[in-house]
């Protein structure tokens, strides 16, 4: 007796994974550079981990997201406002450098080549993108300058060194900020291009960081 009818009638088996699974992978893949394969990848480092490392992990997410803020002053990520740069009177509170992300700030710091405050734009102006000075902090940071209470410890800001990433983006987001300072009593500089053209700085290494703060070049007297 054929069996073609059966195996017709038969219900067919579910190709998909477990609803929970599958929820966990759709939020997986919502992180930049994670596809579904990366995403399965993970999903199942978590199934083979016990359940005090999923938790864990389930913690820190949620940790990180009540306990993280950005400082009032110069915009970096901190658990106390305002940050520790900012509320340490050894800092050159009269220097500012200026860059796109809290990535850069870490980089740039761990040269220990500068000792002065930072302000973080949290972007950088990318008009193909949809993004213009409105959408980062360049307002905080002319405010800080206009206004000296605003910047850490009342201190007037002297110099503002503009440290973007050598990109097409960060540099028209620099020629954004010239125009905007140049108008404002304050020296303006720039950091040199020993960083190589199209590099992020949290790529760059120690040394050449440190050159480039160095050898940072005037903009603007």
């Amino acid at each position: 007796m054929s069996t073609k009818g059966q195996n017709e009638s038969s219900p067919k088996r579910s190709l998909s994974y477990p609803a929970p699974v599958e929820r966990l992978l759709t939020e997986l893949t919502r992180l930049p550079g994670i596809g579904r394969r990366s995403a399965e990848r993970l999903a199942f480092h978590v199934l083979r981990g016990d359940k005090q490392a999923a938790e864990k992990l389930a913690h820190a997410i949620t940790d990180v997201k009540s306990a993280i803020g950005h400082c009032s002053i110069c915009s970096n990520l901190t658990e106390h406002d305002p940050c520790p740069i900012c509320e340490s009177e050894k800092r050159d509170r009269s220097k500012i450098l200026v860059v796109e992300q809290p990535r850069d700030l870490i980089a740039i710091e761990q040269t220990a080549m500068y000792q002065g405050l930072y302000h973080v734009l949290l972007g950088r102006i990318s008009p193909l993108d949809g993004i213009g000075p409105e959408h980062i902090t360049a307002r905080d940071l002319l405010q800080r300058i206009d206004n000296p209470k605003r910047n850490a410890g009342g201190v007037p800001i002297q110099e503002v060194i503009l440290g973007m990433n050598p990109t097409v983006e960060g540099d028209g987001t620099a020629l954004y900020l010239t125009s905007q300072l140049e108008s404002r009593n304050v020296r303006i500089t720039r950091l040199a291009r020993g960083l190589p053209s199209g590099w992020s700085m949290e790529l760059a290494s120690k040394a050449i960081l440190a050159d480039a703060i160095e050898g940072r070049q005037q903009v603007r007297e």
